[in-house]
């Protein structure tokens, strides 16, 4: 069961801000204000607007924690305080702590080469590789809480925090553990990363229309999301609130392209995804999809959907939120399953923003521009990643017992 959420992203700062970003199709994309000592063809992302990490760390945590590990404790925090979880020694034992992210963290990195390759400077900050290990976050969660258990990272390109939720809900079916803190977080907004991002061409010089004609590709955003998982029976017997369940989780590889999605690998994680569930694929109401907005994705992944559910594709909701907040590339799948579950939970289906026009090639109810109220009992939540790493998850509606 989903007990505690929490977000910070270019839509809002909690997940209140989040979900009212949502309903109302405000996007967080706009003009980079971070300082970059060089150009860019795209001026453009989603960052966290007017973040000051000194309202959430000490100097002496900041001196140690990159900002993909901030976003990360920030949502974990959130996370942990809404699911009102009272920590005992037996309780942190029996935590996981399971997190995605793709880069770890880019900041220190970059300041690390600037200053040993610009301004030669002989030796580097004493926390250049503490706050540059992708684990870090994790690491900064189990220490926050006392946390014991196993805590890990996972780094599989866009689909990490997918990857992250699904694992943990598995070792929590399996009853590996009887908590887990799980979710994934990024920062990229370097400028090393981002000229590494520059020369693919994938990344729109204006806004992300995914599934629109005239989109120009994806927008790079920043922010973490984070769930709190536990059993049904554990949520109940301590009154729990609870925002949905999580039923079934798909993961596959294309073993085909380093960088272009092969059509049967998205495939398959959704067959998957439905058969651990359970369900059949007519039962899907809303697809939150990977939708980046870029040439090769979008028409992929509607074919993909409409090759899964066959006529049913017609008459699902299908929309790409990343539209909003950007692409959160590691952290971006635990974003939209937070969007996804507050979608189910409310009954209102997440909006595609900045959209234009309809491409023939992608020819779906993609919720154009508002959101939408609507009854849902399922949603599915889809991340592909570079790499042909496919991470699907499923949600159902709570009813109550």
């Amino acid at each position: 069961m989903i007990t505690g959420l929490g977000a910070i992203s270019a839509i809002g700062k909690n997940v209140n801000e989040t979900w009212e970003s949502i309903i109302n199709c405000r996007s967080g994309i706009a003009p980079m204000t971070v300082l970059l000592p060089g150009e860019l063809r795209f001026k453009n992302a989603a960052e966290v607007k007017n973040y000051d990490p000194s309202k959430y760390f000490s100097k002496k945590k900041l001196d140690s924690q990159d900002k993909f590990a901030q976003f990360a404790v920030i949502a974990a925090e959130e996370a942990v305080a809404d699911a009102g979880i009272v920590w005992t020694d037996e309780l942190r034992r029996a935590c996981f702590v399971i997190t995605g992210s793709s880069i770890g963290g880019q900041d220190a990195q970059d300041k690390g080469f600037q200053d040993l390759y610009i301004k030669k400077q002989p030796s580097l900050d004493l926390f250049t590789i503490p706050k540059t290990m992708p684990n870090a976050a994790a690491s900064q969660i189990s220490m926050l809480f006392g946390i014991t258990g196993m805590a890990f990272n996972i780094s599989s390109a866009c689909s990490s925090s997918s990857h992250a939720i699904g694992n943990a809900y598995w070792m929590l079916r399996n009853g590996a553990c009887d908590l887990a803190v799980t979710g994934g977080s990024e920062a990229p907004l370097s400028f090393g990363f981002l000229k590494a991002w520059e020369v693919l061409r994938v990344v729109s010089t204006d806004t992300c229309r995914p599934f629109s004609k005239g989109r120009q590709g994806m927008i790079l955003g920043e922010g973490a999301g984070m769930i709190v998982l536990e059993p049904m029976e554990n949520a109940l017997k301590r009154n729990a609130k609870i925002y949905a369940e999580i039923i079934g989780f798909g993961n596959s590889s294309d073993a085909a392209h380093i960088t272009k999605p092969a059509q049967r690998g998205p495939e398959l994680a959704m067959e998957l995804a439905l058969k651990d569930a359970g369900i059949s694929a007519n039962e899907i109401d809303y697809i939150n999809a990977h939708g980046t907005a870029t040439f090769a994705n979008d028409p992929m992944e509607v074919s993909a959907i409409k090759n899964v559910f066959g006529e049913h594709a017609k008459k699902l909701a299908v929309s790409s939120t990343k539209s909003l907040h950007g692409h959160i590339l590691g952290g971006t799948g635990a974003v939209e399953a937070v969007i996804t579950v507050l979608g189910l939970q409310n009954q209102i289906m997440p909006p595609t923003g900045n959209f234009l026009e309809v491409d023939p090639e992608c020819d779906l109810d993609v919720v154009p521009n508002a959101a939408r109220e609507g009854k849902m009992n399922y949603a599915m939540s889809n991340s592909f990643a570079f790499g042909g790493l496919n991470a699907v998850l499923v949600f159902k509606k709570w009813e109550g017992e």
